[in-house]
């Protein structure tokens, strides 16, 4: 039985506390029926020891909507997680969110408060590269705390090799997408990206993987209120194809005054994973984006440990999930695992084995509950294979998954999903 680092009770309850208001909230302004995961966050826990990890999500800002996204993924995490119980005692795990407000700045404050404060020795997040970036080299380097981030995609963070990451690496998107716009035969390509980690990176690998011209390279800035200055850059070019490296709601700000301009009727559109969204839908003019195709990150949708997630979400939230929802679900349940597996709840005994638990050669688990078992009955963390709702983990030397991606593009202003792609 692991020994666990002491925090007093008010602590800890806060953070139990504060999870379950925001998804009280959540529901009010999404008309979700969300008691089932309410009850699994609030039910009577005297008596019983409360593991508390952070978790740091975006809940304003230019990723909100991812923020909102993954925050469901965590609920029915923690509802399987707490349904069973870490230890013998079956005590419940505990997060206590944080919000980064999409900015550096805002992720490093956040990581600062959990970690000094609360005394955390576990962080899952966060969603921005450069957020995620910015939290390891400022408050994680250097201490015992384990990171896992739940959908960071930067190439540039598998440079950090002590990072953890249930989300794939760019690198692989960076190369489909030079390969489809490759495809089209365009005379050349303009290129604008986001001035962050995520940006920087992706726009990188394209670049290195793009045998065509590149007519045109810029940036703009997160969280810009308009891009003419950029539109009109990348039109000067030339180039009649436009690469948008970028979160949805710059996109969608873009898209809509390249429409109100005619541009799109002149070029066709590229993008990856931040442009899908159905808010940047939701914000856009009907026939703004048709000529829109993208690779996005996805689930092995004929996975049945995928499909009984998909059939949990869809049953809680009335809606699919998003691969996001699943990279989340799987960031808390590698937490939840390796806290299990660790011979005490402390930073460096869970570090020693958060990878082990995904190892190909251990048993093949799909959920909390089936790796608990194979701990109960005697093995250690090298006899679990953890394979996630969003695919096989298999986390290598640099803390990163394999990953899934699929081709989408933009049909009678919805999303229409074609080929995988494995990476």
């Amino acid at each position: 039985m692991r020994e666990s680092s002491s925090r007093s009770t008010a602590r800890t309850r806060r953070g139990f506390l504060a999870l379950a208001g925001t998804g009280a909230l959540g529901a009010t302004a999404g008309c979700l029926d969300i008691s089932g995961v309410r009850n699994a966050l609030t039910g009577d826990t005297s008596g019983r020891e409360e593991y508390t990890v952070g978790m740091i999500q975006s809940e304003s800002g230019s990723l909100a909507a991812f923020g909102r996204r993954n925050e469901r993924g965590l609920r029915n995490a923690l509802t399987a997680i707490n349904a069973v119980g870490i230890g013998e005692g079956s005590d419940p795990l505990v997060v206590e969110l944080e919000n980064d407000d999409s900015t550096p700045a805002g992720g490093v404050d956040a990581a600062e408060r959990l970690v000094d404060q609360v005394e955390v020795p576990l962080l899952v997040g966060s969603i921005g590269s450069g957020v995620t970036q910015a939290i390891h080299e400022d408050v994680v380097s250097g201490s015992d705390v384990v990171q896992i981030s739940q959908h960071s995609t930067s190439a540039a963070l598998s440079e950090l090799s002590a990072l953890n990451r249930t989300a794939p690496s760019g690198t692989a998107l960076g190369a489909a997408l030079a390969n489809l716009v490759a495809d089209g035969d365009y005379e050349s390509v303009a290129v604008t990206s986001i001035e962050n980690g995520y940006g920087n990176s992706l726009s990188s690998v394209f670049r290195s993987a793009y045998d065509g011209e590149i007519a045109y390279e810029g940036t703009h800035p997160q969280g810009g209120e308009s891009f003419v200055d950029e539109l009109e850059a990348m039109r000067a070019s030339g180039a009649d194809a436009w690469l948008f490296v970028t979160y949805g709601s710059e996109f969608a700000t873009m898209v809509t005054e390249a429409y109100e301009r005619g541009y799109h009727q002149e070029v066709d559109y590229f993008g990856a994973e931040s442009t899908l969204a159905e808010s940047v839908l939701a914000n856009t003019p009907e026939g703004s984006q048709e000529s829109l195709v993208g690779v996005t990150q996805s689930a092995p949708v004929e996975q049945e440990s995928y499909q009984r997630f998909s059939d949990e979400f869809r049953s809680i939230w009335g809606q699919d999930p998003s691969v996001w929802a699943a990279y989340s679900y799987d960031a808390v349940t590698l937490a939840a695992i390796a806290i299990e597996a660790a011979e005490s709840f402390t930073g460096p005994a869970i570090s020693d084995v958060v990878r082990d638990v995904t190892r190909p050669e251990g048993e093949t688990v799909f959920s909390f509950e089936e790796a608990k078992r194979v701990l109960q009955n005697g093995g250690t963390a090298a006899d679990v294979n953890y394979e996630g709702v969003s695919g096989p983990l298999d986390l290598d030397e640099n803390g990163d998954p394999q990953g899934f991606y699929q081709v989408f593009e933009v049909e009678d202003h919805q999303y229409e999903f074609t080929d995988f792609i494995t990476g």
